[in-house]
């Protein structure tokens, strides 16, 4: 009897993570995904930028969720840059980032940020909108938060938000280009200018780790982890680096080896890269999703052909992360 459990514990782990290695698990066109595990729903959502467009022109999000990684529900558009909902905004809504906040009361709140091109200042700018629920109703307060680069130049565009479990504040990163960072206040709804920190990894070649775009930070066993995109995103060579600091706006230490995502043509897999990654509730089991360029648009288009997959992320004993197996 021993021996027929323990079996079929193994048969249930092997089915498990089958499950999670269906890719991609969105339908249609989808990049930049951004994934939330709700403690007031007990659910999976992602937020993502709308792809399939013709020189990134998504003009709205949509989110998904799901209970297991695997089978996903379509929430339908929760913001929408061309409408009212975003009066500074005239579209380019790209790569969203989303935190859950509990209150004293024991109320949730999320905040949704993101950037869009505002036309007044033709550039791209990063926003933000409150809700009550994953999927919402979400309410953009009116005006960008992020409007210029801290150095000069690339764009406002990436997004990335973190609480910090150790001292509890909340940190908003961002930058193509360059990497910032900078404390959000109290309300979340603006940052605090004097703690803008200009972080990029300096070095590294494109086949290494020299910094592009899509920072995303996570803690775990008291270290910080910093992730980002290498090459550009309409490149099979796009691909995941990162490294560790001792605080969320430390200096970064470049991982060795320091690719943990990378392309695998034997299995037709190209550009996988700008993530986000998720701790699943109950124990130290790690998810990372991102986007990779459908195969079939490799010549024509690859940047705005892209779609979303999960994969499962290990850890070795020193903290290192082993590199990402990515799957079909």
């Amino acid at each position: 009897m021993k021996h027929f459990k323990f079996a079929a514990a193994i048969i249930a782990a092997a089915s498990a993570l089958s499950a999670f290695a269906s890719n991609p698990v969105l339908p249609g066109f989808h990049a930049d995904p951004e994934i939330l595990y709700s403690e007031q729903t007990g659910r999976y959502y992602i937020y993502s930028t709308t792809d399939g467009v013709p020189g990134w022109g998504g003009e709205y999000f949509r989110v998904y969720s799901s209970d297991n990684l695997s089978d996903w529900t379509d929430g339908g558009i929760i913001l929408d840059l061309k409408g009212r909902q975003v009066p500074w905004a005239s579209g380019n809504a790209w790569a969203p980032a989303i935190i859950e906040r509990r209150h004293p009361d024991g109320s949730y709140r999320y905040y949704f940020y993101f950037s869009g091109h505002n036309p007044a200042t033709d550039r791209k700018e990063i926003g933000v909108a409150v809700a009550d629920h994953p999927e919402g109703p979400f309410r953009e307060i009116g005006h960008p938060i992020v409007a210029e680069s801290p150095t000069g130049r690339g764009q406002q565009i990436d997004v990335d938000v973190f609480q910090d479990p150790v001292s509890g504040r909340c940190y908003l990163y961002w930058g193509n280009g360059y990497m910032a960072g900078a404390e959000l206040s109290d309300d979340m709804l603006s940052i605090k200018p004097e703690t803008i920190t200009v972080m990029t990894p300096k070095g590294g070649t494109l086949e290494t780790y020299a910094y592009r775009e899509a920072p995303y930070v996570f803690f775990r066993k008291g270290k910080y982890y910093f992730m980002w995109s290498v090459d550009d995103t309409g490149s099979p060579n796009y691909h995941v680096a990162y490294g560790t600091s001792d605080s969320p706006l430390g200096a970064i230490r470049v991982a060795e080896p320091c690719n943990i995502l990378v392309r695998n043509p034997e299995k037709e897999i190209y550009g996988p890269a700008h993530n986000s990654v998720v701790n699943m509730p109950g124990g130290d089991e790690w998810r990372i999703v991102y986007h990779r360029i459908n195969k079939d648009y490799l010549n024509d288009g690859p940047g705005y052909h892209r779609q979303v997959c999960i994969d499962p992320m290990y850890f070795n004993a020193d903290g290192s992360i082993r590199p990402v197996v990515p799957s079909n």
